[in-house]
């Protein structure tokens, strides 16, 4: 049970497409392709990265170009190798490599440090010794200026003192701070002389203790672009208005080449939270069982669902690149999911509440091994042995005592067909004499109807999956549905507050027929008429114990939310 076939479209033309074929056709960067994913290594991947992959990869790809996988680790309290591995080990999975193009923003530290080193020279930074409060008072607001720090005019020979005596540990954390020399009156709050450089004395997870002063994001980002040759700096829309500032390093620095940074609307999705600070709340107040439960939309918790990696790049491709941000519906990415699903996974029988049925009529001891196919349009899937007898099992909620009107499956008096067997008639029903529960349904079944329609041309109007009692494996079943009850722009700063209770359902009395016996981690299939499923990747024991998430219902809401839009 494994990904096969193909449902990726070709993708369109977006803007940022279009922006990088002109400067190809146009020979700028000598027709050179190069762009980068760059994520911070403090969390893991979610589905919001994956847009972002896909582009930068995807773009890499089909310019004839490169792609280079960058850790921007400038801020060591967040950051661990956990992550690092977690982000290798996401790209992998989605389908994409870097090659040998992986590399870490520490890898520049001491190239930074020289940049650095050169704006103070160009008496384009300086040294300040204002406390973080005092530099946040004098920034100013949206409509009145800034104010020069007193510490702005230092001369050079002071600047490069101080900032030597930074990097050599001679101060205490936030004593000072390297600032850009820019404009403390510019409408752009960033370019109001931004910091470049703190002193933290944080342990890095690659460099150990080596610096006590780290660069900031918005200083080392353009720089690593630089210093890799990226041509297309490719990234979310709130980077637009710290536009300036990358172009203004770069252009007041030697850097070797002068990337472009385009923006695009960053992924919405409905029903769940993308914000990486609000996940981790999930994960440290103990909402979520980890990064990789099921219900989480990071990629580590898609794969744990079940999600196979073709069906979020179809995703990803499907909702285009726009440069307004905007909400998918979750519905759309449950589509992708199903949609490539329906197209491989293999078709097996499972019953989740079950409940018993007898079979009077049939012989005492027989089983009949019954040959069922695994996708029944496609005999090449192959097919596996079933065995059918007189004690079954079928879904409670398959039997009713006293049907309304439309309900067709199985009623006293009333003869249903079981799935590749037999026809069979309810005659009698079993209850607890405390509890009234039906325990039981008495049935007889029609020898005639092995694998087909009656030989008399009677019909039935409904066909139940069903497992043999004395054949069944049991299984642990976990129900996922949507994160929040709701979501949209009037979200609550707790929006713990909107976590859906009933995310998950653990069903514990569920059987499966005993093909899956041996099913691995992360085999995918179809449980018929419930939905598709996938052997967890953590709980999930081969011939012991036998655990499955249910990766999406059979029910599509898209296609429903798109046919009521036409």
């Amino acid at each position: 049970m494994s990904e096969a076939g193909t449902l990726q479209e070709k993708p369109g033309l977006d803007f940022i497409r279009a922006r990088v074929k002109q400067d190809v056709e146009e020979g700028k960067n000598n027709g050179r392709v190069h762009t980068r994913f760059p994520p911070e290594p403090n969390g893991y991947l979610h589905i919001g990265h994956a847009k972002s992959i896909c582009l930068n990869f995807g773009i890499g790809a089909e310019f004839n170009g490169k792609c280079n996988l960058r850790f921007d680790d400038t801020n060591p309290a967040k950051e661990s190798p956990e992550f690092v591995r977690s982000i290798q080990e996401d790209v992998r999975w989605l389908g994409f490599d870097w090659e040998d193009r992986m590399f870490f923003a520490s890898d520049y530290f001491e190239k930074l440090a020289d940049f650095a080193g050169e704006l103070i020279q160009k008496g384009l930074a300086y040294v300040d010794s204002l406390s973080a409060d005092e530099i946040r008072e004098h920034r100013g607001t949206l409509t009145e200026p800034g104010r020069e720090s007193p510490f702005r005019n230092r001369t050079k020979e002071e600047n490069l003192d101080l900032f030597r005596r930074m990097r050599a540990g001679e101060f205490p954390d936030g004593a000072h701070v390297l600032r850009a020399k820019i404009d403390m009156a510019s409408p752009n709050l960033l370019m109001r002389d931004p910091t470049l450089y703190r002193i933290r004395r944080i342990h890095h997870h690659r460099t150990g203790d080596k610096w006590c002063i780290y660069p900031m994001y918005d200083f080392t980002h353009c720089l690593s672009d630089a210093m890799e040759g990226i041509t297309h700096s490719v990234c979310t829309l709130e980077f637009e208005n710290n536009r300036p500032l990358y172009d203004w390093v770069l252009d007041n620095v030697s850097a070797p080449c002068h990337p472009q940074q385009i923006e695009f609307a960053r992924l919405n999705l409905t029903r769940t939270v993308l914000s990486k600070r609000k996940l981790i709340r999930l994960v440290e107040g103990g909402f979520m069982s980890g990064w990789d439960d099921p219900r989480m939309p990071t990629l580590v918790g898609m794969r744990r669902r079940g999600y196979p990696p073709r069906s979020i790049r179809t995703f990803c491709e499907r909702i285009g690149i726009a440069k307004r941000d905007s909400t998918v519906d979750m519905a759309l990415l449950e589509h992708c999911v199903r949609e490539d699903l329906n197209a491989w996974a293999p078709r097996i029988m499972a019953v989740q509440d079950p409940i018993k049925v007898t079979i009077t009529n049939w012989p005492q001891g027989k089983v009949d091994n019954l040959e069922c196919p695994f996708m029944p349009n496609d005999p090449s899937a192959g097919s596996r042995i079933v065995p059918f007898s007189g004690e079954l099992f079928i879904e409670r909620e398959d039997f009713m005592e006293d049907p309304p009107k439309k309900f067709f499956r199985l009623a006293p008096g009333r003869e249903v067909r079981l799935r590749y067997a037999y026809f069979i008639r309810c005659e009698e029903v079993v209850k607890d004499p405390g509890t009234n529960e039906i325990t039981e349904i008495l049935c007889t079944y029609d020898p005639e109807t092995r694998g087909g329609d009656a030989p008399d041309g009677r019909k039935v109007k409904a066909t139940l999956h069903w497992v043999s009692a004395a054949h069944a494996l049991p299984a642990e079943v976990r129900l996922y549905d949507s994160l929040l009850t709701e979501s949209g722009p009037d979200e609550p700063e707790d929006f713990t507050e909107r976590l859906n209770p009933d995310s998950l359902k653990v069903l514990t009395n569920c059987r499966v027929e005993p093909s899956l016996k041996d099913c691995q981690p992360e085999s995918l299939c179809q449980f018929e008429r419930l939905g598709y499923y996938c052997a967890d990747r953590m709980d999930h024991e081969p011939g012991a114990r036998l655990v499955f998430n249910r990766t999406v219902s059979l029910r599509d809401t898209w296609a429903k939310i798109q046919k009521k839009g036409e």
